[in-house]
């Protein structure tokens, strides 16, 4: 058995539908960071269509896949983000749904059935306002834009057991 070092940091989304971009802006927001703060040896910052093969693709042999997505909520509220976490094989139901048909919920059954579940998967989904066609985030969304990517590294930095802020 390998031990499993390689992070996955994947943002799920379309940047062309507003507020459904907002795992891509993460993602974009964590490269700007790591030109000052670069991230762990193995860490891979990606960005997915939100294609369950494609999402599984990029996680797979991971030891941690940190997983930005929009969601939507009844009620919603946007801006609000929600922390999931994998326990034992089965993603905790949110009170929210993926903005994509196939949600990430499909991908982690079909990757639990298939034996392709990294060894921890942590998602942030976040409430968006607008999914219509166009680019750019709402205010709300695009104000939790930094502290997700904070959220991020934080959570890079507790599977590594370094203090939060302390990435190498």
């Amino acid at each position: 058995m390998t031990t499993r070092t390689r992070i996955a940091v994947i943002g799920v989304g379309n940047e062309f539908r507003r507020d459904d971009g907002v795992g891509w802006a993460v993602v974009a927001r964590l490269r700007k960071r790591a030109e000052d703060r670069p991230l762990p040896p193995g860490t891979v910052l990606a960005t997915c269509d939100g294609d369950p093969g494609r999402l599984i693709g990029l996680w797979e042999d991971a030891a941690l896949a940190v997983v930005v997505d929009a969601a939507h909520a009844h009620p919603g509220r946007p801006g609000r983000v929600h922390r999931l976490e994998l326990d034992a094989g089965r993603l905790e139901q949110p009170p929210t749904t993926s903005s994509h048909g196939l949600g990430l919920g499909e991908a982690v059954e079909l990757a639990r059935v298939l034996g392709r579940l990294p060894s921890r998967l942590v998602v942030y989904a976040a409430e968006g306002a607008d999914g219509s066609l166009g680019t750019g985030l709402s205010p709300a969304v695009a104000a939790v834009v930094e502290p997700l990517a904070v959220s991020v590294e934080d959570e890079i930095a507790r599977h590594r057991g370094t203090p939060a802020g302390r990435l190498p």
